[in-house]
């Protein structure tokens, strides 16, 4: 099914998109429309433009593939499904997600997997190409995310604040102190594989390239993290 977003409200394109009983949903000349795809299930959908805030939003078992850039809070809570991003994506993305897997071929803006969480065999995944902006993983509290860096090889590709009050999960990749910063050591780089082989599937990347750049892992140092930033020594 094809769907012309032109002069349609996000209502009125949500509302085509839920009552459409296609699995597959192309949308073209999209311009900034919100909540696409919010809580949907079993859907394709592509999207050709640029979608607004909160695409994919408590998605439940939906793949989404946008040819271009999307705005703030992409998968923002999602519980299960793929965003597939071809551009660069706005602040927040990955806000509180369950689980599922979210990749972006270019950069994220700030807060990228802030309250990033897992329960049990639910792990979220997060894989940005480019560069992450300040703020990444903020209170994150599992899965995993990881920077690729594409692009900037020469200088850091996360921001400030990098991992502020992270408490679970793992990021590949300046480190706050309530964080562990290593060397991604063999078992780390195959437990990364899999994913990072699919992020270059998806664009069109050499998977074995990748994976040899110089990875580095940040964990949780403490079963307290808030303590270092808000009591004095």
């Amino acid at each position: 099914m094809k769907i012309n977003a032109e002069n349609l409200s996000f209502r009125e394109l949500n509302e085509k998109i839920r009552n459409s009983k296609s699995r597959k949903i192309e949308i073209e000349n999209m311009l900034g429309q919100r909540y696409t795809g919010s809580g949907c299930t079993g859907k394709d959908i592509e999207i050709h433009g640029i979608p607004g805030n909160a695409l994919g939003a408590y998605l439940t078992g939906s793949d989404i593939t946008v040819y271009g850039n999307a705005q703030d809070a992409v998968g923002d809570a999602m519980n299960d499904g793929t965003i597939t991003v071809h551009g660069n994506v706005g602040d927040a993305a990955g806000y509180g997600m369950r689980d599922g897997k979210i990749l972006v071929k270019g950069s994220a803006g700030y807060r990228a997997g802030i309250h990033m969480k897992e329960y049990m065999e639910k792990k979220p995944l997060m894989v940005i190409g480019g560069k992450a902006g300040d703020f990444l993983a903020e209170y994150q509290a599992g899965g995993r995310i990881i920077v690729l860096g594409i692009g900037y090889e020469q200088t850091c590709p996360v921001g400030d604040f990098c991992a502020t009050g992270m408490h679970g999960g793992v990021m590949y990749m300046d480190h706050p102190e309530q964080v562990i910063c290593e060397d991604a050591a063999k078992d780390d780089i195959k437990a990364i594989k899999a994913d990072v082989e699919l992020f270059a599937k998806k664009f069109g990347f050499d998977a074995n390239e990748l994976l040899n750049a110089h990875f580095f892992k940040l964990t949780p140092n403490s079963n307290s993290p808030y303590r270092r930033l808000y009591v004095n020594n």
